[in-house]
């Protein structure tokens, strides 16, 4: 199957964590991909998570619990390397629905709260830098095609 050109951001969905027209950057330095999450924590063996950003709108305030999830060590861009929660979820990528591993960090002062490492665009993406908001173009055209 040929790879689907995504460009360095874009908007995509979390429909399982009720998040839509969520914006993502793209970064293939990155190995896992990560998503702002700005409370969690365990209790009773289960991960809350709290998803709720002034700075982006659609991150709507809704407490999500996580029964299944893992902790990873992710090494960042300054070579620190910080315990992250790992949680596993889907995502709506050009109208399909994808299954993705996401380590849970607070990205409050970063611009985009997703970041969407190599390891999720292997095999299934290939990134133009020139483009932006490709798959999401494409759901709106559908839906007003429609």
């Amino acid at each position: 199957m040929p790879k689907k050109i995504i460009g360095r951001i874009d908007k995509v969905d979390f429909p399982s964590l009720d998040l839509f027209d969520i914006d993502v950057k793209v970064d293939t330095g990155a190995y896992t991909s990560s998503m702002h999450c700005h409370k969690f924590y365990e209790e009773d063996g289960v991960l809350k998570c709290l998803f709720f950003d002034k700075g982006h709108p659609n991150y709507n305030g809704k407490k999500i619990i996580f029964k299944n999830f893992t902790t990873t060590k992710v090494k960042s861009s300054n070579g620190i390397v910080q315990h992250r929660y790992k949680v596993k979820t889907s995502v709506i990528v050009f109208n399909k629905k994808y299954s993705i591993n996401l380590t849970l960090n607070d990205r409050d002062d970063m611009k985009y709260p997703i970041l969407i490492g190599r390891k999720f665009l292997l095999k299934k993406f290939m990134v133009d830098v020139d483009l932006k908001d490709v798959s999401f173009k494409e759901k709106t055209n559908k839906l007003h095609t429609n």
